[in-house]
């Protein structure tokens, strides 16, 4: 399996050297942006499977926690348990726990994240990612598994950059946001090519929030837009590509997501937001009075 549940989690998602795709017009605007620090608890249902996906059912949880400011930089944490039944009757639990700080005024990324497979460690990478030789490019510096540098193109947006950009989009009232999406996964060697749909604006009390959660009215008062993402392995562009994988969300403009929905091609998988806590956010010096 790709490792789509880390990607999945930063969708829920600045002021750089380089300014990627056009984001030079809107930097006053995005540091105006900031998201609520929170913690997200997700129940994972399995939503379909094809005959030759092997999975006859899977459920799990998904546990996300975001703090941080605009100013500070934002530290993310996640941990993303299921366990899969094949079609033998037998069960697999995956446990993928990742970890990041995003510097969003100097462009930097610190990340770690190991995958376990019944609870033996299988596969685990660290490093960090910013500007290189003059901000031509991205300079991916890796500790774990081996110590290793990669270049990668220089206009990549990490996770709350990517979330920030899309959120501004959104607001803008535009349809389609594309980027060069970098977070660490796939050993922290790789990014991906993706291309998100912004649907039609919801104001604030329009959609009916998630239910059962202990603030479920702050939700509603809040605009949010349905998004669904589809991420590409990098190379030329094909009319008829199929991407590895596709996420669907209601992105809230405080920076919550709920409706999560993964489609991995031979399965799909939902996420229903069961728990919200909302926690202690700082302000940036020029916020206050």
């Amino acid at each position: 399996m790709v490792d789509a549940p880390r990607l999945a989690a930063a969708a829920l998602g600045a002021v750089i050297f380089v300014l990627p795709l056009g984001l030079e017009s809107s930097i006053a605007q995005t540091k105006r942006v900031a998201f609520d620090p929170h913690r997200a608890v997700y129940e994972i249902t399995l939503e379909r499977a094809g005959p030759g996906s092997g999975v006859e059912n899977m459920t799990g949880r998904m546990v996300y926690e975001m703090t941080g400011s605009v100013c500070e930089g934002y530290a993310q944490n996640m941990r993303f348990v299921t366990r899969m039944v094949d079609q033998e009757g037998h069960s697999q639990v995956n446990d993928l726990r990742t970890s990041s700080f995003e510097d969003l005024s100097k462009h930097r990324l610190r990340f770690s994240s190991s995958q376990y497979e019944n609870q033996k460690l299988s596969e685990a990478a660290q490093g960090s990612a910013g500007p290189g030789n003059g901000a031509t490019f991205t300079k991916v510096e890796l500790t774990k598994p081996t110590k290793k540098t990669v270049k990668l193109p220089s206009d990549i947006y990490f996770p709350i950059q990517h979330s920030l950009a899309l959120l501004r989009a959104a607001e803008a009232g535009e349809t389609m946001f594309t980027a060069n999406l970098f977070d660490g996964s796939e050993k922290g060697e790789k990014f991906y090519e993706t291309s998100a749909f912004i649907g039609q604006r919801a104001a604030a009390g329009e959609v009916e929030g998630p239910s059962g959660l202990e603030q479920p009215d702050r939700l509603d008062t809040l605009a949010s837009w349905p998004i669904a993402i589809s991420y590409f392995d990098p190379g030329p562009a094909q009319t008829d590509e199929t991407p590895t994988y596709e996420l669907g969300f209601r992105f809230y403009e405080n920076g919550v997501s709920t409706k999560l929905f993964i489609d991995y091609g031979d399965f799909a998988i939902r996420g229903r937001l069961v728990e919200l806590t909302y926690l202690p956010k700082s302000e940036c010096p020029d916020e206050k009075g």
